[in-house]
């Protein structure tokens, strides 16, 4: 399975908090681990190093996200995501241009987004987006 990890997601797995442990953290590292297809975009990749503190630590987590690839982005990225939010709009759901971005790429690249972001549940509501894992019915 090819699977799209967001920001909320590596922002867990990140957080040291001694003794805290969250199921998607577990999750992220079961599925690494189990050898799925793990992928990134820039500006998820932006957003997670973006919040690092230490230099040390910015310069290991750089090197760790370089075992995921980096999915480049075209023009017609960027124009399904502007129709995806205009769907979205019309369907009276609101959304960030980022969050519009990172699930059409999902759709478009057939990735699974894995998120704990439950402004994604609702595009994927009224989209193909696909969620990892998907939702309990």
């Amino acid at each position: 399975m090819r699977i799209l990890v967001d920001t909320s997601i590596w922002s867990l797995a990140l957080r040291r908090a001694s003794g805290v442990i969250n199921p998607e953290a577990v999750l992220l590292k079961t599925i690494i681990e189990q050898g799925e297809d793990i992928y990134l975009l820039g500006i998820i990749l932006q957003e997670v190093l973006q919040g690092i503190k230490s230099s040390k630590d910015f310069l290991a987590l750089k090197e760790y996200f370089k075992a995921f690839p980096l999915i480049d982005l075209t023009r017609e990225d960027y124009i399904r995501a502007a129709e995806l939010k205009n769907h979205l709009i019309r369907k009276g759901k609101q959304g960030s241009t980022i969050d519009a971005l990172i699930a059409s790429v999902a759709i478009s690249h057939r990735f699974h987004l894995f998120t704990a972001d439950k402004h994604f549940t609702q595009i994927a509501e009224h989209s193909e987006l696909k969620l990892f894992p998907p939702p309990k019915a």
